[in-house]
């Protein structure tokens, strides 16, 4: 499954919460570069890409090798919600349903 999302933090922030939230899910750091991280552990395999994007934007582009609503789609979805947390510390996070 394939998710992205366009933030307003620095690639180097984005990069720096990555390796602070997935390892505390179980997933082991397996190679290390200066835009990719790729993890891996009981939950499956995830590449998360991050690169700047068209000015104050940073792309980031995280595909794992899990079909479909996984634990570890939710997860990657939790982590997208944390850096909204970091750059909009006053906005509400709801659930749509």
């Amino acid at each position: 499954m394939r998710h992205f999302y366009r933030s307003h933090l620095p690639p180097g922030t984005v990069l720096e919460q990555a390796d602070r939230f997935f390892p505390g899910i179980g997933l082991a750091q397996v190679t290390v570069s200066a835009r990719v991280r790729t993890y891996s552990g009981p939950l499956g395999n995830l590449e998360l890409i991050v690169k700047p994007e068209g000015g104050h934007y940073t792309f980031i582009d995280a595909e794992s090798d899990q079909m479909g609503e996984s634990r570890m789609d939710r997860n990657v979805k939790k982590f997208f919600t944390t850096l909204h947390r970091i750059e909009d510390p006053q906005h509400a996070v709801d659930a749509s349903y």
